[in-house]
């Protein structure tokens, strides 16, 4: 099974030198980093000349920048990742999972979160004060929902989790992927060690059960623009922290615990409840599947054990 679940496998017959310099989980992530910060240095740089970052722009063209940087250095860093170096196609990336696996977990973002907002609203925590029905919703629908679903997830479950997952296993690839997400929000405006706890617990271990569960990205990607665009343009609620404009003019009262406060609700342990309760069903199918990966090292001691022939 572990066959199946792992993306690239180290030529047999490459030297001592590329095993540690090219084709290790931590130097195929170094290379990424290094790919994708060029290509999007190169892009900002480019569309810094061009003034499109400057202070007069558009909503629209702000949203349009951002998308831009972070599609080109996520996406083109991905491809020379797996199609440069690990010499295969990136299936996980397949165009055919799309409409299918896309669609489906997109559905199931709006349908997690619904339900988040949908018990606040039974705490009395969620109150609808109107309906917005001039807000200009496409920009953060660019930036929240596709420019951060498909760039965060590339980077921290194509490249993170799958990495870590096939030198350390699939424990550990939960825990660190994890612990890097909910780190990469504590900078975020009314951030938290509790929200970046929260994000972690709910999201990061969520969405990389998400991908061990079924091993195609717009599984993740859905479910992650969904989770955005349902929170902020949808049903106003901050998204990790980011003030936005949804069409639903809405409040939220209580306890920052039941709330989730200013960085939105995230950090309320509903999210968490709700979330984790997903989590707990992925990792039971995948337990049924067995297809938990053990470190690098064991599976080589079993594979030793298993070619050493019987008297």
């Amino acid at each position: 099974m572990v066959s199946d679940q792992l993306a690239f496998r180290t030529p047999p017959l490459a030297p001592a030198w590329q095993r540690w310099l090219i084709y290790s989980p931590l130097a195929r992530i170094v290379i990424f980093a290094a790919v994708a910060f060029a290509i999007g240095y190169a892009v900002h740089g480019v569309l810094a000349s061009l003034g499109w970052f400057g202070k007069t722009v558009t909503p629209m063209q702000r949203a349009l920048d951002i998308l831009s940087v972070e599609l080109s250095s996520s996406v083109i860093g991905y491809l020379v990742l797996v199609c440069g170096v690990e010499r295969r196609s990136p299936r996980e990336l397949s165009l055919r999972a799309l409409p299918t696996y896309g669609l489906a977990w997109f559905a199931g973002g709006f349908l997690i979160f619904s339900t988040v907002v949908g018990v606040l609203w039974l705490c009395g925590s969620y109150h609808v004060l109107g309906v917005n029905a001039h807000v200009n919703w496409l920009p953060e629908v660019l930036v929240a929902g596709v420019s951060a679903g498909i760039g965060e997830e590339i980077i921290t479950r194509g490249v993170l989790f799958r990495l870590i997952e096939e030198g350390l296993g699939t424990w550990w690839a939960l825990a660190i992927s994890a612990l890097f997400f909910g780190g990469a929000h504590i900078f975020n405006p009314g951030a938290t060690l509790w929200s970046s706890a929260a994000i972690a617990i709910e999201a990061g271990i969520l969405l990389a059960l998400v991908f061990h569960v079924t091993r195609t990205l717009w599984a993740c990607i859905g479910l992650h623009a969904a989770w955005n665009i349902t929170q902020g343009t949808i049903y106003g609620i901050p998204v990790s922290g980011g003030d936005v404009k949804g069409l639903l003019q809405s409040t939220r009262t209580g306890p920052d615990w039941l709330s989730g406060g200013i960085f939105g609700a995230e950090a309320s342990v509903v999210a968490l409840a709700v979330c984790t309760s997903v989590s707990v069903v992925l990792l039971m199918i995948a337990l049924r599947r067995k297809s938990i990966v053990r470190p690098s090292w064991s599976r080589r001691v079993s594979a030793v054990y298993e070619a050493t022939p019987t008297s």
